[in-house]
């Protein structure tokens, strides 16, 4: 397909198996990774994302599981992401353990050339920001 100027537009299944594939290797240096939840589902919508703490930060050593979920409009609109993982992050419903667009810019800004992966390490590096550093966090091991 192409887009409106000109570029080429990668159909929904060709971006997801390239991102399955890509999330399935495991990402630089190791500490986050992706892959399908339901290797059944032919629409590719649901997935599961592995967060490693940040070395030297109150998460190190804890590893965070989250959901992502790719609805019919992805990549043109972004997955909808929540912590299975308790954590304490400005931008994570406390109670829900969703990843708040209006909080997180990545999402809230969101362009089509993004991927789960730029979300996953933008959520690590969220970690280590001035503004969560020092946030007290649930006890390793806790879900929502």
């Amino acid at each position: 397909m192409v887009g409106g100027s000109g570029e080429v537009v990668v159909p929904r299944n060709f971006r997801l198996l390239e991102e399955l594939e890509r999330g399935e290797k495991g990402i630089g240096d190791g500490t986050v990774s992706y892959g399908m939840d339901d290797g059944d589902d032919i629409y590719m919508r649901s997935w599961t994302g592995t967060i490693i703490g940040p070395r030297g930060s109150i998460h190190d050593g804890r590893i965070y599981q989250l959901k992502l979920f790719c609805d019919k409009d992805y990549p043109e609109r972004p997955p909808t992401v929540r912590f299975h993982s308790r954590i304490n992050l400005t931008c994570v419903n406390h109670n829900t353990g969703m990843v708040e667009p209006k909080k997180f810019n990545i999402l809230e800004n969101w362009q089509r050339e993004y991927t789960m992966e730029h979300i996953l390490t933008h959520l690590k590096k969220e970690m280590t920001a001035s503004h969560n550093r020092k946030l007290a966090q649930p006890p390793d091991g806790s879900f929502f």
